[in-house]
């Protein structure tokens, strides 16, 4: 497959020319998304005596940390940086994207550098692509075409490479006419002229055979998560999904939180296949937490159609964990890209607890302007701190088998009964009485009602209170 073979071309031949392009109409677009977080900055700085950032710097910072993010995605990629170019204009070029002038520097950069690769940080069109491959002696990879590259490395089960390839399938489908003249020519000489199929019609065809092919084993994978959720939710333990920007630190404080010991990596898109831990809150119910793969500005969208079954955990979810880098200096940009995905999955309306992560990274003079407790809860995963109130926090959202208060007379031969209930819920108080326990419990309705033939009575419950 043309998606296979590239990879393998990169892998061969890694070292790379990036070229970063800024369209000032886009940078007011993102300056709209952070309007709000730069009052608030400017409020108290202004409380405080000082100026906030002009625009200019703001808007230059911006592109920094684009520029550094795009990066650290070439080499998670495997890729070594020889260059990096950046241009500002105000819209793209139609047939080259960064103009003719821009061109010729990244022709006489590659030559200069003996690059194999050029990568660009903005997607192209397929006659974009073909106009920059015919000046250049390398390959040409646009933004969404690195991403389904370090997708297709980091996928490790069956689903997560089916999902991968059907992402870089249906991006390479546009993107088939130019890519060598055999796929646009007719077989030539004697008996081969008059109706036939063209060699992209060929591979078009193929193409769209293979997603055919993989749609229906993803169908077959999604039918059998449906019947493992539904046996799950035969005994209702809610699910509690990790949702967030990529490096966020999501799988760090997924095992901080469970234990559970997966991969952690700095390297972007570390975590493609869903982990789910059981965890128990501070009431004694248990929760199913959901480790997800981590979201980015201009996400392809073939890829959040082709993960919509890995996916399907976050729309299941009782209750989302907005995991943000506290330390980021873009943090209100990457919470707006992770909204708009979340929008586009239509699970913005589920509860929603945001999670200030990495907070041991924030210099003290900028943990005044983070956003209150209430807001957001402030934790470290590496340093494993703030996580009771995280819990604490999730307890309280939690609204799927709520926490009921009942009172129980058991006899004292239940040993079974009387380990589940300390087990599972918290023991308000316990006395004894000949062969019998009287206990007050509190803790998940599914559990206590299982014992509803064992309440105490009234005056039994009135006794237990006074004593």
């Amino acid at each position: 497959m043309l998606a296979r073979e590239l990879r393998t071309s990169q892998t061969q031949q890694e070292l790379a020319v990036i070229v970063v392009v800024e369209f000032t109409g886009e940078m007011r677009k993102r300056q709209q998304l952070t309007a709000a977080a730069r009052l608030a900055r400017t409020a108290a700085a202004v409380t405080a005596g000082d100026e906030d950032l002009p625009n200019h710097a703001s808007s230059t910072l911006d592109l920094d940390a684009s520029r550094a993010e795009f990066e650290e995605l070439a080499r998670s990629a495997g890729a070594t940086i020889a260059a990096t170019l950046v241009q500002r204009r105000q819209k793209p070029d139609p047939s080259s994207l960064v103009g003719q002038g821009k061109l010729d520097e990244i022709v006489e950069v590659v030559a200069s550098t003996n690059a194999s690769l050029v990568l660009f940080d903005h997607d192209l069109s397929p006659s974009q692509l073909r106009n920059i491959e015919a000046r250049l002696p390398c390959h040409v990879i646009d933004r969404s075409q690195l991403i389904l590259d370090i997708f297709a490395r980091h996928a490790k089960t069956s689903e997560g490479q089916l999902q991968v390839e059907l992402a870089q399938l249906q991006y390479q489908l546009p993107r088939l006419a130019g890519r060598g003249r055999a796929m646009s020519q007719l077989g030539g000489g004697i008996g081969t002229r008059g109706p036939g199929e063209t060699q992209l019609e060929t591979d078009r065809r193929k193409i769209n055979l293979r997603i055919d092919h993989i749609k229906n084993q993803l169908d077959n994978v999604r039918r059998i998560r449906h019947q493992q959720r539904q046996r799950r939710e035969a005994v209702p333990v809610p699910v509690v999904a990790l949702v967030g920007y990529t490096n966020a630190g999501k799988s760090t404080l997924f095992n901080a939180l469970t234990e559970a010991g997966v991969l952690e990596s700095a390297r972007m898109f570390a975590t493609l296949d869903p982990k789910l831990r059981q965890l128990q809150l501070p009431s004694r119910r248990k929760i199913l937490l959901s480790d997800t793969v981590g979201f980015i500005r201009n996400l392809p969208p073939t890829l959040v159609t082709s993960f919509r079954a890995t996916l399907e955990e976050v729309e299941r979810a009782e209750i989302l964990l907005h995991v943000q880098d506290a330390a980021s200096p873009i943090r209100e940009e990457q919470k707006a890209q992770v909204e708009k995905v979340l929008a586009e999955l239509a699970v913005s309306a589920k509860p929603v607890i945001q999670v200030l992560n990495k907070i041991d990274l924030v210099p003290a003079q900028d943990l005044a302007h983070l956003p209150s407790e209430r807001e957001a809860i402030p934790v470290s995963g590496l340093h494993r701190t703030g996580l009771e109130q995280l819990l604490l926090a999730i307890d309280a959202a939690l609204v799927v088998d709520p926490l009921v208060e009942l009172s129980f007379r058991l006899p004292q031969s239940e040993g079974a009964i009387l380990a589940s209930l300390e087990g599972g819920a918290i023991i308000e108080e316990k006395r004894f009485e000949g062969n019998l326990v009287f206990l007050r419990a509190r803790g998940p309705q599914s559990l206590l009602n299982r014992y509803r033939r064992f309440r105490a009575k009234d005056n039994e419950r009135l006794r237990m209170v006074r004593t």
